[in-house]
């Protein structure tokens, strides 16, 4: 049982509709002194066998207490470790929703049997398709505020698949979403150049016109700084260069469901700082 590893999740459900924006990489970092432990990944085929998901058992919550339902597939990419733990994990197919999140927590808390090459245990780049049914529970802070609570409304269905272009080596890294390393604390943030790429955006929503800025005419570029972590998620959304009529709210609404494939350096997914232009323009 791992339960306690599968966290009820605090979502915000907004709605987005129209602008454009693009994504500017920050400036370069140093690189760092020692370089990390590069593995050889497999891919299943002739002489090497796939990893198998052994069974996570969650207790489900009644159906009948489910007012508000959210149901989604998403797909990640992985390494299964020689260990059997999962490591490097990252989008294929995110729903820009906090189903996204759901995911990812609990796949990193999904163990394996772990693939063979000829018999020995080796590291095999693997997807897997996570059928999440989730019941969103409205709840109010202690300020009155109203929060909502995502919670599985059953045990979530997991569905192991060939990954496309697998890497043939890759630097193991392990997180959910947290910005932190699980098995060594706090990471350190890359920012954009040299060795390290500049993360891709898999899902960037546009941001929606207020009522008021509409009426007002009024437009013009919200920046947007954000950490995208190892796992492809924005942390840390906050605004850098202000707009009036409640458009900065709506451009952080945006920024906050954006997906991305993460910046990699030298192999390992890495978290980096970029500045995001979220641009309202009537037309």
């Amino acid at each position: 049982m791992r339960n306690h590893w599968i966290k009820a999740l605090l979502v915000a459900l907004a709605t987005s509709f129209a602008s454009s924006q693009q994504t500017i990489p920050s400036e370069p970092s140093p690189l760092a002194d020692a370089q990390p432990a590069r593995v050889i990944v497999y891919a299943v085929g002739p002489g090497v066998m796939a990893p198998e998901l052994l069974p996570l058992n969650l207790p489900p919550i009644s159906a009948e207490k489910c007012k508000m339902k959210a149901d989604g597939n998403v797909v990640l990419s992985l390494l299964v470790d020689a260990t059997g733990r999962p490591r490097n994990l990252t989008f294929l197919q995110p729903l820009g929703t906090d189903l996204d999140k759901l995911a990812l927590q609990i796949v990193d808390a999904d163990r394996f049997r772990p693939g063979t090459r000829d018999g020995t245990p080796v590291v095999v780049g693997q997807a897997l398709e996570v059928d999440l049914q989730a019941c969103v529970e409205q709840t109010r802070n202690k300020a009155g505020e109203k929060k909502f609570l995502l919670q599985l409304r059953s045990q979530p269905l997991q569905k192991l698949e060939a990954l496309p272009q697998p890497p043939g080596e890759a630097v193991l890294a392990m997180g959910d979403g947290s910005g932190k390393d699980s098995s060594s604390g706090p990471t350190r943030i890359e920012r954009v150049g040299g060795v390290v790429s500049a993360p891709v955006p898999l899902i960037s929503p546009v941001a929606v016109f207020t009522d008021a800025a509409r009426r007002a005419k009024y437009q013009g570029i919200c920046l947007i700084s954000t950490i995208v972590d190892r796992n492809g998620l924005p942390q840390n959304v906050r605004v850098v260069r202000k707009l009036d009529y409640g458009l900065d709210q709506n451009a952080v609404d945006a920024v906050e469901k954006y997906r991305f494939k993460p910046a990699v350096r030298n192999g390992e997914p890495v978290p980096v700082t970029i500045t995001v232009e979220v641009n309202f323009r009537l037309y």
